[in-house]
Formats: structure tokens, sequence, C-alpha cells
């Protein structure tokens, strides 16, 4: 790559980065060929700050008992899909389905048996049904997604075990 077209690369990085946020985007991903061994692939992206909700409960009311009160310390905080091993995430941003068309089956259902390369479900992307394969054979633990939900790219969607 020639002195000229690294500048013109570094300026077009910039100007996507600059895009990205205008937008308000998470990624964008463009790929340049200039000839037989020439390309350039860029993948730019931004994470978003992670929203914190935070619910306002009534007052509690008067324990019957004192041994009532430290149950309640007893909560865990809910664990994150993505962490969990052998979660399946979301190769792309899009609009997620469970059955190859409304009324049908679904393709998977939690206890479900699966063989590497099943399709799990569908993304839909601009206009285009994306099958989900599974990356390996095994058993649906969880499903963590719903029918018609919007999904980004890394969103757990399925826990396979």
């Amino acid at each position: 790559m020639t002195k000229k077209n690294h500048d013109a690369d570094v300026a077009f990085i910039k100007a996507l980065a600059e895009l990205l946020r205008e937008n308000d985007l998470t990624e964008l991903q463009v790929k340049r060929d200039y000839g037989a061994d020439d390309r350039l692939n860029v993948r730019v992206s931004r994470h978003q700050p992670q929203q914190v909700v935070t619910q306002v409960a009534a007052p509690p009311a008067p324990a019957a008992s004192p041994t009532a009160a430290p149950s309640q310390n007893t909560e865990q905080p809910a664990e994150d899909p993505a962490d969990l091993p052998g979660a399946v995430t979301s190769p792309m941003v899009g609009t997620v389905y469970m059955q190859p068309e409304p009324g049908a089956a679904a393709f998977i259902t939690v206890g479900a048996s699966v063989a590497e390369g099943d399709t799990l479900l569908i993304v839909e992307a601009m206009k285009t049904m994306n099958h989900i394969p599974a990356p390996r054979a095994g058993t649906i633990k969880r499903i963590v997604v719903e029918d018609g939900a919007a999904v980004e790219f890394g969103t757990p969607l399925v826990i396979l075990e």
C-alpha cells in the first residue's frame, strides 16, 4: 500500500467513526478492494454504556417475625447469559424468529437435542433471513431471546450444553 493510500484510508476510517457517532450506530463494516493484493477491511464499533435499571419498591410491610428480614438479603444478582459457557450469540443486528414461518413449529425447544449445523433460529437482517446454526451438538438448556425480539451483534440467543 502506498503512502497516499494509507493517508486516504486513515481519513476514511476517521470519517466512518464520525458517521458512527453522528448517527448513533453501534457498528459499521466496510470492505474496499483496490487491486489483486491491495484491500482494506474496516470494522468500527463502539460499546453502548450499560443501562442501569433501578426499581423503586413500596416500603416493606412490617415483618411478622425478626427471622423474615434476613431472607431478603439472600437473593443473588441475575447472571449475564453471555457469560455462561455454551452461549450462542447473534452474529449480526436484526430480528429473531424462532420458526421458519408464522404458525410453523419452532426450530428448537428447551431440552431438545441438536446436531452441529442444525438451525437454532433465524435472524432477519435487511430483509434477508439468516439461519443461525448450532456451533456443535448438544442440548438446548435455555432460550434467552423471544420470538420477534430485536438483537444486536453479540447478544446471547441460546445456551447450548
